[in-house]
């Protein structure tokens, strides 16, 4: 009996050690990144703050259903950008204060693929490094969100970032960093070629530390009323560093 009580006693006290050194293991997680040399002195990534969050607002001029305008956007200091051949097809949705039907957008009668960017009024993004996109979006059909940057050459790239949400608005968000960007034209809103490489890959790299309007993009056109097909939008953050806007202005498309 003294012997199995013995070996009992082992057993309990390899168990003890094990769980105090899982715990002390904890803190050293992530602590060094990518490649990082971890440790309790690795000082962890500081996460990006919000450069901007979109605000959806009903002016007193509107009533029911009505095309997305800048009376729409309550932020202050940012400018919307809508491109695409079917213009300022984008209608509002929703009901101001509601918690299930929040103010937002829906892309239902746009006859095109169209795109919905933002713009701060002084200052580019940096979205490299810890840099995220936070949205919730609602979906319909095969269709999708996918996020749309716009550089200061005029020059604009859609992710390969796909949300889709068919039961109800749902939130999520990416690190830009993380995703692959194929180059987009600013009107068509097609996927035009990039460097080749295997299988025909079109993938680019653009320049994410100076991004001057950031957005979103359905590249299918909307079914209309109902439930056919759709995009529906409503939170929309980016969190990034701020950066001084680099002189040459973008080109209007």
């Amino acid at each position: 009996m003294r012997r199995c009580a013995s070996i009992v006693g082992v057993i309990v006290g390899l168990a003890m050690i094990g769980v105090v050194s899982a715990q002390q293991a904890v803190p050293a997680q992530g602590g060094g990144g990518r490649g990082g040399g971890g440790g309790t002195g690795a000082a962890r990534a500081s996460a990006a703050p919000v450069f901007f969050e979109v605000s959806w607002v009903r002016p007193s001029s509107q009533t029911g259903q009505t095309k997305v305008v800048q009376e729409n956007i309550g932020t202050a200091n940012l400018e919307l950008r809508q491109y695409g051949l079917h213009e300022s097809c984008l209608l509002t949705s929703g009901t101001p204060g509601s918690e299930t039907t929040p103010f937002s957008v829906w892309s239902g009668e746009c006859e095109q693929p169209f795109a919905t960017l933002f713009r701060h009024g002084s200052n580019s993004v940096d979205l490299t490094g810890t840099a995220r996109i936070r949205w919730a979006v609602k979906t319909s059909g095969f269709h999708v969100v996918r996020p749309v940057i716009k550089l200061n050459d005029g020059s604009m790239f859609v992710g390969d970032y796909a949300a889709a949400s068919v039961p109800m608005l749902a939130v999520s968000e990416f690190a830009p960093a993380a995703i692959r960007w194929a180059k987009l034209d600013p009107k068509r809103l097609v996927t035009l070629g990039g460097t080749g490489g295997a299988f025909n890959e079109i993938w680019v790299t653009p320049d994410l530390a100076r991004v001057d309007e950031v957005g979103f993009v359905d590249l299918m056109p909307g079914s209309g009323h109902g439930t056919g097909g759709y995009i529906h939008v409503s939170q929309f953050q980016v969190f990034g560093r701020s950066v001084p806007r680099a002189a040459t202005t973008s080109r209007s498309n």
